[in-house]
């Protein structure tokens, strides 16, 4: 089993997004990369905090291999906005990819390269090594399964095309 951390804007729809790749075994909202310690939302949004909203993603890759997981991350953000994702905004809906494996260094960015040939503006997707992580809150974590009807940057067609992806 491997792990990875993305941040693609509010944690809610990237975290219900993941969890429809065959081949993810486990996902938690959290805040990754910032300053302070065991940051509560209420800190995160001040935006004085520098923590990003963040999925953490267990997966097999022998069922998903690292490139198709990054690739399909790439798919549910726009890769060039700066601390925005849909209609939120603020440092903590920035985009990134934190690695806790080196070795996974390489294949992130052979597909940040890839994907950065498609765009004349500069991608704004953080790719750097997890510093921290501290959880979310209880009410975050799987939070469209609790709330179906609830609030989601990330159109409900995405979360089909993660179903067949691979």
């Amino acid at each position: 089993m491997k792990e990875i951390y993305f941040a693609g804007g509010c944690f809610w729809g990237t975290e219900h997004y993941m969890k429809q790749i065959r081949g993810v075994l486990s996902t938690r909202t959290g805040y990754a990369n910032g300053i302070t310690e065991n940051p509560t939302y209420k800190d995160v949004c001040t935006d004085t905090t520098r923590f990003a909203e963040t999925v953490h993603v267990t997966y097999d890759p022998e069922v998903l291999p690292t490139e198709l997981l990054v690739r399909l991350y790439f798919k549910a953000v726009d890769p060039t906005s700066v601390n925005r994702q849909g209609e939120d905004t603020g440092t903590q809906y920035r985009t990134g990819i934190y690695y806790v494996d080196e070795s996974d260094l390489p294949v992130i960015k052979k597909v940040f390269d890839e994907v950065q040939s498609e765009y004349s503006l500069p991608l704004a997707v953080e790719v750097m090594p997890l510093e921290n992580f501290y959880l979310a809150e209880d009410y975050h974590q799987d939070y469209l399964d609790k709330n179906p009807a609830g609030y989601c940057h990330l159109p409900v067609a995405l979360f089909e095309y993660a179903r067949k992806a691979n």
